[in-house]
């Protein structure tokens, strides 16, 4: 069948061909599609290269004791870098991490929540009974946490 610009007589739609898409058919591997992602990459890989070579090239050299310490916003650096933290700050690190991602949850949820009630009253009950489910979890994992003691940072 030979594209002419409309599509068979029983469908209502025009059939326009663009200039970034061929009419011809797909080869059987699909990878003529990423051929822009990998030139975008090969470009972007170039002048990172580039970049970093033209620095070293045209930089200057000249090391001295002010410039090999490690800054510090500033203000001078005080004892050894490797001093181990406590298991504690790690702890509550993840903690964080963990019931931030989770409340980031919620405005997908906020965002649509009168949406959903358009749709029909069920579902809008359905998603916020949801909702409240989800935060139940998320309250008793804190309290969890908190009667553990994960959150008291001087015990």
């Amino acid at each position: 069948m030979r594209l002419s610009g409309k599509l068979p007589a029983g469908d209502l739609t025009d059939w326009r061909v663009s200039s970034y898409y061929s009419a011809s058919l797909m080869s059987e591997s699909g990878l003529q599609a990423y051929v822009p992602l990998l030139l975008h990459l090969l470009i972007a890989a170039g002048l990172a290269g580039m970049l970093v070579v033209l620095s070293a090239a045209v930089g200057w050299r000249r090391p001295n004791r002010a410039k090999q310490q490690p800054y510090e916003c500033g203000m001078e650096p005080t004892g050894d870098a490797r001093v181990p933290f406590s298991v504690k700050f790690y702890l509550v690190a993840m903690i964080f991490i963990l019931f931030d991602v989770e409340a980031i949850f919620l405005y997908p949820w906020a965002y649509i929540f009168r949406d959903m009630f358009k749709v029909s009253h069920s579902f809008g009950v359905y998603g916020f009974v949801e909702m409240l489910v989800y935060i139940a979890i998320l309250v008793v994992g804190y309290i969890y946490l908190w009667k553990k003691g994960a959150l008291d940072w001087y015990k």
